[in-house]
């Protein structure tokens, strides 16, 4: 049996999902979005490295902490790609993909010391933040209330990633 015509030609249609942003608006904030989630999955990634990799007197307390940072950072994946698609655009489509657009530097040392884990976590946090920032920033200019109030929160766990960071790798 054929497929009739119109539904090879659904099969062909576009995946542009209609939206009230403009072109530009769509191709700029989607970009930046895969950018960011990118971003996400490389710092999700380390994020599990240095759990899985965690060693020293402080093993249980960061191993535990860093579980719950990756479930975090994971939480954040669907929702940042189904935004992209909202507006209108696509996304990821392959691991080669988020290599060519990751901003977060990849840590394949053998041995990395609790204290420069968290150190670098933290890092690798206020940088994803500071993308969150200039979005955010781009997302008003063109009037995107709707990505700008998920950056908004994505910010917040961000920051409570860093800090907590921070806090747990502080001398005392």
């Amino acid at each position: 049996m054929k497929d009739s015509s119109k539904a090879k030609q659904l099969r062909k249609a576009p995946l542009t999902t209609p939206s009230a942003l403009g072109e530009d608006a769509r191709r700029d904030i989607g970009g930046e979005l895969n950018v960011l989630l990118a971003d996400f999955f490389a710092l999700y990634v380390k994020t599990k490295n240095f759990h899985w990799h965690m060693s020293g007197p402080h093993f249980r307390d960061y191993h535990l902490l860093l579980d719950e940072q990756a479930d975090s950072i994971y939480a954040t994946l669907d929702p940042v790609a189904e935004r992209v698609r909202k507006i209108g655009g696509t996304t990821l489509r392959s691991i080669g993909h988020i290599a060519r657009l990751k901003r977060i530097d990849d840590n394949d040392a053998d041995f990395v010391s609790p204290a420069d884990m968290l150190a670098e976590l933290r890092e690798d946090n206020a940088r994803i933040a500071s993308t969150m920032r200039e979005v955010h920033d781009l997302c008003d200019q063109y009037g995107d209330v709707a990505t700008a109030s998920l950056l908004e929160n994505w910010m917040d766990e961000a920051e409570r990633r860093m800090w907590f960071l921070f806090e747990s790798g502080r001398n005392t």
